[in-house]
């Protein structure tokens, strides 16, 4: 029924809320700030507030990078610069690659049988060193960043930028795959293609119409394309 598949990176593929609290806890003890629990959960907060504005095409990418970390500091009352501290979560961002159980197996059987593609929001060089060192990026045919594209998902003029670089495209046969509603199922939809949301926590859908499919992780997918 398929036959290409896009895949979200970031709590898709490899676990990022891991990766987000080691990179945080590292960056802001390096600054001299104790990591607690309520601070990494602000950060978190503010993190995922800052990229829905940029789906939405309300900030940048920059503001996005170097924004969370002024208004961070801002609500905790800490005074300083953030520019430095906002460089130093990136790379440390970039060196956390571990992935979600089940999910490289799941990307072995997955290539054997379809064309996979990486479609991401994220930072390229981020995403790019962690794709590298985790070898993730030895199972897509290609890989998607925005940041390359120059468009940010859910717009259609990312995917119609992805589509015309998969060889023999075909939008009856190209399933998308990734746990945010907001960017991978409301993009899929965007752009004309099947969906499938990861939602692990059951979380209600909130948008206007579900996806195609639902499962908890990527583990589950090659069991239930199998069974379509």
């Amino acid at each position: 029924m398929y036959e290409i598949l896009l895949i979200d990176l970031d709590d898709t593929v490899l676990d990022f809320h891991r990766t987000e609290q080691d990179a945080l806890c590292a960056t802001l003890t390096a600054a001299g700030i104790t990591p607690t629990v309520e601070i990494c959960r602000l950060f978190s907060r503010i993190n995922d507030a800052h990229w829905k504005r940029l789906e939405k095409g309300e900030i940048t990418r920059q503001q996005v990078l170097f924004g969370r970390f002024r208004e961070l500091f801002d609500t905790l009352c800490v005074s300083g610069e953030t520019k430095p501290i906002a460089v130093a979560y990136m790379e440390n961002l970039a060196a956390g690659h571990v992935y979600l159980p089940g999910a490289e197996e799941a990307l072995v059987q997955l290539k054997k049988k379809y064309r996979l593609y990486l479609v991401s929001n994220g930072t390229a060089s981020v995403q790019h060193r962690r794709l590298k060192e985790s070898g993730a990026v030895s199972y897509f045919d290609d890989v998607f960043i925005s940041q390359e594209i120059g468009v940010n998902k859910p717009a259609k003029e990312f995917f119609d930028a992805c589509f015309a670089r998969i060889p023999e495209f075909v939008p009856s046969k190209t399933l998308i795959v990734g746990d945010s509603l907001s960017s991978d199922i409301r993009g899929g939809q965007n752009a004309g293609i099947a969906t499938c949301w990861i939602n692990p926590a059951h979380k209600e859908c909130t948008l206007p119409s579900p996806p195609d499919y639902e499962i908890e992780a990527l583990s589950q997918l090659p069991a239930m394309l199998e069974n379509l």
